[in-house]
Formats: C-alpha cells, sequence, structure tokens
C-alpha cells in the first residue's frame, strides 16, 4: 500500500498574510506588483518541492490604501510568467463566477494549463460583497443561494466548453491537407438560467483536460458545491475537532455525490510564525502585533459582522445581539468562525483583531520548526487535513524559514516528497486522475476516470 502523502500549497500574498507585515523593516511595500518578487517566491516553494502556490483575487479594490499593500496583478496574466520561471509547481488563481463569462475564463485557464504544460489550478469563488457588485452595474451583491446556484452552471458550462474539443481532433495531416476532424469538435449550444453559450472553445483540449478545481466556502451551500465539483478545498478551521469535523463531513457529502472521497483533497490554512527558540518565535509574533494599527482593524471588522460603523469598542467584546449566520449574505462560514472564535476566547475586540491580523480566521501557529511540523503532522495523521495552505505571515522570509526549517523534518518523518521526480501534472501531483472527455465512451474493459 502507498503511504499518504502530505500535499503542500504556498498561499502567496504581497508582503505577507499579516496586515503589519508591509510596516517591517526587511519588507517591500511594492513587492505586490513587482514580478520578481513573485518568482522568488515560487521558487522558494518549487524548492520545498510543494504541490502548488495560489494567488487570490477579487474584482474590487479590498480594504483602505492607509492599511496595507493595496491592489493586485491580475492573477492568470502573473501566473503565465510564473510558468515560464518555474518546471514543476502548480499555479493556481482565484477567478470569480460572479462576475466572469464562462466562455472567456474556460479559455483562459485551458492557455494557461497548455502554457505550464499541465500546471493550472482554478480556485472557484462566488465573490461575496456589495462592493464588487457595484464594479458590475449591480446595486447590492446577489443572494448567497442564487450565486452558488450561478456557480454550479457556470462550472457545468466550463466543463462543456474544455471537452469540446476531443484530446485526437488535430490530425495535422500534411500529404492529405487535413489539419483537424471537425466530428471531435462538440459545441456546448447551452441554454439555461444565467447563460447561453453556443460555440466549440477556440483552445484545444488542454494537458490536463481541465485544470485542478479548488473551492474555498465552508457555508452549508459551499460544501455541497465543494462535494459536487471540487478537487481541492482550502479551509480555515481553528481547533483540531472542527478541523476533523469539517474534514470527515466533506468526505462523506462527496461520497453521497457518488465520488471517490479520496479524489477532494482538505487543506486547512495555516499562518507560521517559526523562531529558532519558542522564545524568539514569540518575539517574532509581537513585533507583528506592534505594527497592528488598530484603528484599520475595527472598521474591516465592522464590515465582516454587518454592523454599523462605531459600534465596535477596542476595549469591549462583541456585542450579544450579532446579526444570526442565515441573515449574512456575504462570507458565512468566515463569519461564524470570527464570531465564535471571539465567544469561545472570550476575547475583546482588540484581541480579537490581533488574532485576525496573521490569517484572517485561519490558524496562526507560532513555534519552533519542530513544533509546527508536529502540528502539521498531529493534523494530517488524526483525519483533519490531507495537506495544508501555508500562508507566511511575512514574506518572502516566513516561507523561506518553513522550506529551510520545516520542511526537511517532514521529509525526514516521510510525510513529504525528498524531490519533484519525473514530471507531473498539477493533477498527478495531488494524486487525481485525468478526467475523461465526456464526449467518448472508453474502450471496453478500461478503466473509467472519475469525473466531478
Amino acid at each position: 500500500m502507498t503511504r499518504r502523502r502530505l500535499h503542500l500549497n504556498a498561499f502567496l500574498m504581497n508582503t505577507g498574510h499579516h496586515e503589519a507585515s508591509w510596516r517591517l523593516p526587511e519588507s517591500d511595500p511594492y513587492a505586490h506588483v513587482e514580478l520578481d518578487h513573485y518568482v522568488r517566491l515560487a521558487r522558494t516553494a518549487e524548492r520545498g518541492t510543494f504541490d502548488s502556490l495560489f494567488l487570490a483575487d477579487g474584482p474590487q479594490l479590498w480594504s483602505n490604501l492607509a492599511q496595507r499593500p493595496a491592489g493586485a496583478l491580475e492573477p492568470l496574466t502573473l501566473l503565465t510568467a510564473l510558468a515560464t520561471a518555474t518546471e514543476h509547481i502548480g499555479l493556481i488563481a482565484t477567478a470569480s463566477t460572479s462576475y466572469n463569462s464562462p466562455y472567456n475564463l474556460a479559455r483562459k485557464f485551458a492557455s494557461l494549463d497548455i502554457i505550464s504544460g499541465g500546471r493550472a489550478g482554478w480556485n472557484i469563488v462566488t465573490t461575496a460583497g456589495a462592493e464588487a457588485a457595484r464594479n458590475f452595474g449591480l446595486d447590492a451583491e446577489p443572494a448567497h443561494a442564487e450565486r452558488y446556484a450561478r456557480a454550479a452552471e457556470f462550472l457545468d458550462v466550463a466543463l462543456k466548453l474544455w471537452d469540446s474539443w476531443e484530446d485526437d481532433a488535430i490530425v495535422a495531416d500534411k500529404a492529405a491537407g487535413v489539419w483537424g476532424d471537425d466530428t471531435k469538435i462538440h459545441p456546448p449550444r447551452h441554454r439555461g438560467k444565467y447563460f447561453g453559450v453556443e460555440g466549440a472553445l477556440n483552445v484545444p483540449r488542454s494537458p490536463q483536460g481541465y485544470p485542478l478545481l479548488v473551492q474555498a466556502g465552508s457555508s452549508k451551500d459551499g460544501k455541497a458545491f465543494a462535494a459536487r465539483y471540487a478537487e481541492a478545498v482550502f479551509t480555515a478551521q481553528q481547533t483540531l475537532k472542527d478541523a476533523q469535523d469539517f474534514y470527515a463531513d466533506l468526505k462523506a457529502r462527496t461520497g453521497a455525490a457518488g465520488r471517490d472521497p479520496d479524489h477532494i483533497k482538505v487543506l486547512p490554512g495555516i499562518v507560521p510564525v517559526i523562531g529558532s527558540t519558542e522564545a524568539e518565535a514569540r518575539a517574532n509574533e509581537q513585533v507583528l502585533e506592534d505594527h497592528i494599527v488598530y484603528t484599520h482593524g475595527v472598521g474591516r471588522l465592522e464590515g465582516l459582522l454587518q454592523l454599523p460603523p462605531g459600534t465596535l469598542e477596542l476595549d469591549g467584546r462583541l456585542p450579544a445581539d450579532l446579526p444570526p449566520e442565515s441573515s449574512i449574505e456575504g462570507a458565512k462560514s468566515r463569519y461564524t468562525l470570527v464570531v465564535e472564535l471571539a465567544r469561545r476566547e472570550r476575547l475583546t475586540v482588540r484581541q480579537l483583531i490581533g488574532r485576525l491580523g496573521g490569517g484572517r480566521g485561519h490558524l496562526t501557529f507560532t513555534g519552533t520548526p519542530e513544533q509546527v511540523a508536529d502540528a502539521v503532522e498531529e493534523w494530517f495523521t488524526l483525519g483533519a487535513a490531507d495537506g495544508f495552505n501555508i500562508m507566511p505571515a511575512v514574506l518572502p522570509s516566513g516561507l523561506e524559514a518553513f522550506v529551510d526549517h520545516v520542511v526537511p523534518l517532514l521529509r525526514a518523518r516521510g510525510l513529504l516528497r525528498e524531490e519533484y521526480g519525473p514530471r507531473q501534472t498539477l493533477r498527478g501531483r495531488y494524486g487525481l486522475p485525468r478526467p475523461a472527455n465526456q464526449h467518448v465512451s472508453p474502450a471496453p474493459g478500461s478503466p473509467v476516470p472519475a469525473r466531478v
């Protein structure tokens, strides 16, 4: 029996995930728009034999310009550049189903998959927030359930588009003067509630068939969507028990949807703050907390909790009469996580902002390389994770510390590969089959790849 291997994804966010990371002397406040910065990070993650790296995105200007570096390079464009600077690591981009069209987005991801040799992944988001909605001519964001209904149809159309070319549609017969076989082109001719898409994609079927499908929502609608489609799930969990419950629930939902539960990989986020001793790690954490501007955090927290400006007091606790999750149309699962964290640990608003400053609700773990490796191994072996979304508090130093000091420990414990070995697609790295084209019947007796 093949030993289960840990999957690692590097979540790259400008100068780091801690909101005060840009204020440190080592940080470059302009790094978020510098290609060389991302090339360095990608190569560092590849040196650590990570499965993939990931760029978040949203169709709006995040936060206010005073708080942290704002604005971001368009991720598919940036990942295309990184594809030429790396050889093995997967390249995952966030793209919204709420504010894109299936044809254009399917074409972009197929192009990235071809350019990278089969390393593309799509983090599928529905995009919460009225700010984004107003950028696309809407007065308010669509309801939570409607966003997921649109996302399901969007993805169904994208799958049709990626399958609109059979793998052997290109004949390239120079002698006969036949370049391609029109009988192996299958236009979607889709007419649905949200989309009408007639013609086939204008890009051939890519090395992976279609990109690795990633999802990050942990609400009821989000988990239902993940069970049907996702092959990797980014999630925020604060405790081992919560992570185990989420892991078991999602695997069960995936099985109930008729899919192999091993074909969905659960990757909780972890923000490691590392020091050679525990005291040094705590000191590194304190430096970051000392640089937080709490007035920025209050406004952001009021927005998440859908409270009027001026409601929260820094040294008070959250109000007892917060809106119920059922009334939240934005990021439902993140809302619940933050409220439960504040209630469970009886945090003041100041303390809560400090806890959220490192990873916006993801688990922040401060300690030595051995302690970080112990935590990763515990969650991995006790049914809480198939791997981790590594979210360094400070970049590039935090990623370098993880690769230089934690990765060797994980390798020594037999949890992580020593080297990449033969070139593989991103699906291959995650132990997933290449999906069969829906228009092609498998040969008699051949195995049928799992489909989403």
